[in-house]
């Protein structure tokens, strides 16, 4: 048992370091000689362009679901009219950044991690290093700008789609007025809630996309090891995703309190 245990270790340790290692030159490579902009704008189409409607259903049902659920359970303390204050606090500070960055992982994380498994099992990444093309500034840098640039700006759409959501319910079902609804939100939303809503979805795009890349990248055994690095990319990012966000939610709040 202490021999599996030690093993087990030893392999987290080595792929933690050499994942770190990969983004590391992908930085160094990035800031040698910055990808092309044809890479880097079809990179950002896939990612930003392309998730729009995933992302806007995903945001429009949160915020529903979150005005029925704060409109039922206050209503009858008579406290419906901070509805609109818990949607947009949740999605602000916490649905929104998560549910983009799973979405985003599960459409485009999934499909970069194929793609760059196939790759790697049949030997283009390899051909490319034997051309003197660095496959980190090739492949990964325009995925990697991309995904931390597009990953907020998604995640600011489906906060504006959650409210928008919220609202919808709020007045056209319930019966509120839409001052009720969106008064009370600049008195009770700081520029501390954005912040972190933005910090969050920032760090959700470099993880989602240096670990379907880095799975990508280290696949091995044909097809059956690109479907197992592809299915193992998204469930690691799953994790990180949500083990960062409890993370960053104390760190910020710690920081804001001492402030």
């Amino acid at each position: 048992m202490f021999q599996l245990i030690k093993s087990l270790i030893f392999k987290f340790l080595e792929a933690l370091g050499s994942y770190l290692t990969l983004i590391t030159e992908v930085i160094i490579s990035t800031y040698r000689r910055p990808p092309s902009w044809p890479l880097l704008r079809e990179q950002c189409f896939n990612i930003g362009v392309l998730s729009i409607i995933v992302v806007a259903v995903t945001g429009m049902s949160t915020g529903t679901v979150l005005a029925v659920q704060s409109f039922y359970q206050l209503s009858d303390k008579g406290f419906a009219g901070v509805t609109g204050i818990m949607v947009a606090k949740a999605m602000i500070t916490e649905l929104g950044p998560v549910l983009t960055a799973l979405m985003v992982t599960g459409r485009v994380g999934s499909a970069m991690c194929a793609e760059l498994g196939t790759m790697r099992v049949t030997e283009q990444i390899d051909a490319l290093s034997s051309m003197a093309v660095n496959p980190n500034s090739y492949l990964i840098a325009p995925r990697f700008i991309a995904g931390f640039t597009m990953v907020p700006l998604l995640t600011v759409f489906s906060v504006i789609m959650g409210i928008f959501g919220g609202y919808v319910i709020s007045v056209y079902y319930f019966g509120m007025s839409s001052a009720s609804y969106f008064d009370p939100m600049p008195l009770h939303i700081s520029l501390f809630d954005l912040a972190m809503g933005l910090i969050k979805a920032f760090i959700f795009g470099i993880l989602l996309v240096t670990i379907c890349c880095y799975k990508g990248m280290r696949t091995q055994g044909g097809a059956a090891g690109v479907g197992r690095a592809t299915t193992q990319s998204v469930v690691i990012s799953y994790i990180c995703i949500l083990i960062s966000d409890f993370l960053i939610t104390m760190a910020l709040n710690s920081i804001h309190q001492e402030l």
